[in-house]
């Protein structure tokens, strides 16, 4: 039986939104700057630090626990799942290539063909910098479909659908077209000026571990891209609050 259907959202240290929470789940809006899981030089300013405590409620001692069923990048924000057992985790992990994963970017320049799929092989060099190869040897599958929703001289607005899930997909197959996204140091201009990277995870729609409930999770778009291309916010499906149910 779910829990806390409808309650509202919650507002943890560091901007980190929940959008849901029950027995089995944990939903939230990750901010830009916020890493998912922690690294060798930080472990504890990210987003499963601060829902590990939450669910513990403070108690060191405290056996709940959070699992990671997948991740965003630092820079890129909006809907993260994270499960409150490995059991779900799994189910989740499961059905990943079944679940609705859509974002917005603002990339740079005008693509010739406004819509299409993008297919490459990813694999990860040494200084863990992923890129694109023919060799289906060395790298994982990944597909990256793309509508351009809004064009300004300077920029593009897309909506993507994650196909699959590799690490820096949507980054590297944008640099791959020539149209790197605003904001992105590690695969685009490297001294663009902007402050954070144009990726938002907007929507996520998935099955629920235990009541098979369909069920979707959805972000309004930070302002920062309004401020890149002029009034997103006005334009079809994009000035909504959020809404987590279909």
């Amino acid at each position: 039986m779910l829990k806390k259907k409808h309650s509202p959202s919650k507002h943890l240290p560091r901007g980190l939104e929940i959008l849901y929470e029950d027995r089995d789940i944990l939903v939230v809006d990750k901010p830009a700057g916020l890493l998912t899981v922690g690294t060798e030089t930080n472990k504890f300013k990210t987003a499963y630090y601060i829902l590990t405590d939450y669910v513990r409620k403070g108690c060191l001692k405290s056996r709940n626990r959070i699992f990671i069923v997948h991740r965003l990048d630092q820079w890129t924000s909006g809907v993260l799942i994270f499960a409150k057992s490995e059991e779900v985790k799994l189910h989740l992990q499961a059905q990943w290539k079944g679940t609705e994963k859509k974002y917005v970017a603002v990339v740079y320049g005008q693509l010739a063909q406004k819509e299409g799929i993008i297919t490459s092989y990813l694999s990860e060099n040494k200084a863990y910098v992923v890129y694109s190869t023919t060799d289906v040897t060395k790298g994982k599958l990944a597909q990256t479909a793309y509508k351009v929703l809004k064009e300004t001289k300077q920029f593009s607005l897309l909506e993507i659908n994650l196909l699959t899930g590799r690490k820096n997909q949507i980054r590297v197959h944008m640099a791959d077209k020539g149209h790197p996204i605003v904001g992105d140091r590690k695969y685009g201009k490297t001294k663009d000026g902007y402050r954070r990277l144009a990726l938002h995870s907007k929507l996520i729609s998935f099955k629920h571990p235990t009541s098979g409930e369909q069920m979707t999770f959805e972000t309004k778009v930070p302002n920062y891209f309004n401020k890149l291309i002029d009034n997103i916010q006005q334009m079809k499906g994009f000035g909504v609050k959020p809404s987590k149910f279909n």
